[in-house]
């Protein structure tokens, strides 16, 4: 059996041409992670949107005391009469303008989501955009009152805006002129 010197051996020609295969997308987890939680986002604000619209003719306050008796809580509590007080003031057309907004921003993470699919650099751009809005708020919000969850919720978004932006050129279909 003779054995091949390394400039006797032939390369292993690629499957697809150089130009196919520089076209083609390279794989990139965490942007599938990015539309993943785009697109969860969408349906989570979708279902709330449903469930928020479902209790524009419902009276809250009464509502919320009976889930407040079904929990064996003090009815009588400074916290109830403070959340009672506050259902008072909303009205049937505050929870549907709310359910309708909320409705607007899902579909708003459900076009990210899906222009994120094809690599639009448009859509990269819109889910940077989207992120680094909410990153000072949420900074805020945890400087206020820090939690784990509101914690992982800011290092999401910086994580989104850093890869999204690092790795734009990479990961988008840009149109030259």
């Amino acid at each position: 059996m003779e054995v091949m010197e390394p400039e006797n051996c032939q390369s292993v020609p690629p499957l697809l041409p150089p130009v196919l295969a520089s076209a083609r997308p390279q794989r990139a987890l965490t942007l599938y992670a990015i539309i993943a939680f785009k697109l969860l986002k969408g349906a989570l604000l979708l279902l709330a949107a449903f469930v928020v619209y479902n209790m524009a003719g419902l009276d809250l306050q009464q509502e919320l005391a009976q889930m407040i008796q079904q929990a064996n809580l003090d009815l009588e509590s400074k916290m109830f009469n403070e959340v009672a007080q506050w259902l008072n003031s909303i009205t049937e057309a505050n929870v549907r303008m709310f359910a309708t907004g909320t409705v607007l921003y899902s579909i708003f993470s459900f076009v990210e989501g899906i222009g994120l699919i094809f690599r639009a650099s448009w859509a990269g751009w819109m889910a940077i955009g989207e992120s680094a809005f909410f990153v000072p708020i949420e900074l805020y919000q945890f400087l206020r009152r820090p939690s784990v969850t509101l914690a992982i919720i800011l290092i999401v978004n910086i994580v989104i805006v850093w890869y999204l932006y690092a790795y734009r050129h990479r990961l988008f279909k840009h149109h030259h002129h």
